[in-house]
């Protein structure tokens, strides 16, 4: 397996204010038996657009690639204490990962229109939003890529967000828009309002009861999709909490916080965090503890990952729930000709 991160943007493209060096960045998981190009799988954490979760990167990159493709974690820009609302920026380094993709397929072994990708909750948002708003002009990123396609081939959204109305998750809409969002970034950004018949095909799962998302966004863009004749697959299981990722024994054993390499999706957030401990800067809840900790990146980091362990689930595997790989790759292969 080839690893390697690739930046989005140069540090002059890369406007949007952050505290530190981070870039928007890609790590690919590259198959190197052979040099065949394989179908590909961009994997879009989710984090209610303030953090990118480790829980949902390199597990579920790692299990697409087993299944054949050669996957790609996306750490895309967050807003970890709703103070720059992010707007079109994730949007838009989605976007650019999808291109990056097509303009390097050769270098990346990557068949350049069987490109999908994977969102999770927040992350199902941003997929999401590519799938319907692929063709919105600041989207396409002209300038950077000239007339290379930004369009996903098939879209798989995990538990997705998806609605800005009733079943909002509104924290999600908080970092993306800010605290005072126009009804018109709202409809924007409400997906089931954005339909179209030219959206890429769709695969949802999620859990009847999920407490945090409900099920109803859902719903809301499945029906949305099929009122458009947009090739749509729905699953929903009925036992289960947000956020369960793969729901097997790997992501229950926390294997994203130990393994080192994974836990590079964090970094936006690890050095926003680092930046108001070193400056004695205050943090509001639900970080003021860390206020008290010494200057240090180890402390800072420990912390963090001791706190995303103690907000998962208490659950154990699901093996009905755990099947949605399975599913989703049996879908893959019927709608990108595999």
């Amino acid at each position: 397996m080839f690893s390697r991160k690739y930046d989005l943007w140069t540090k002059e493209e890369y406007t949007y204010p952050v505290t530190g060096q981070f870039i928007p960045n890609i790590v690919s998981y590259i198959h190197e038996e052979n040099e065949e190009s394989r179908p590909a799988v961009i994997v879009v954490p989710g984090g209610g657009y303030r953090v990118v979760s480790p829980t949902e990167g390199e597990l579920v990159a790692k299990d697409f690639y087993h299944k054949g493709f050669n996957t790609f974690v996306l750490t895309y820009t967050t807003n970890l204490l709703f103070e720059s609302p992010l707007k079109m920026q994730p949007l838009m380094d989605l976007s650019n990962a999808v291109m990056f993709l097509r303009k390097h397929a050769e270098e990346l072994r990557v068949i350049p229109d069987k490109i999908s990708i994977c969102g999770f909750s927040a992350g199902g948002h941003l997929s999401g939003s590519l799938a319907v708003h692929f063709d919105n002009e600041d989207v396409k990123l002209k300038e950077k890529y000239g007339g290379i396609d930004n369009r996903p081939n098939a879209v798989i959204l995990s538990y997705p967000v998806i609605t800005s109305g009733d079943y909002a998750h509104q924290d999600s809409f908080k970092a993306l828009l800010g605290a005072n969002p126009s009804q018109e970034e709202l409809s924007f950004m409400s997906l089931e309002k954005q339909g179209k018949d030219n959206t890429p095909p769709i695969f949802i799962w999620h859990t009847a009861a999920d407490e945090l998302v409900p099920v109803e966004n859902s719903y809301l863009f499945a029906e949305a999709c099929r009122s458009k004749g947009v090739k749509l697959e729905h699953h929903v299981f009925g036992n289960g909490k947000h956020g369960l990722s793969l729901a097997n024994e790997a992501w229950i054993k926390g294997e994203w916080a130990y393994k080192e390499h994974g836990q590079y999706t964090i970094t936006q957030m690890l050095e926003t965090l680092e930046h108001h401990v070193e400056k004695r800067i205050e943090l509001p809840s639900p970080y003021s503890h860390f206020n008290h900790l010494p200057e240090g990146r180890k402390e800072v980091k420990q912390t963090i990952l001791a706190d995303m362990k103690a907000s998962m689930p208490a659950t154990e595997p699901d093996e009905g729930i755990a099947v949605w790989p399975e599913l989703a790759h049996h879908w893959l292969k019927k709608n990108l000709n595999l």
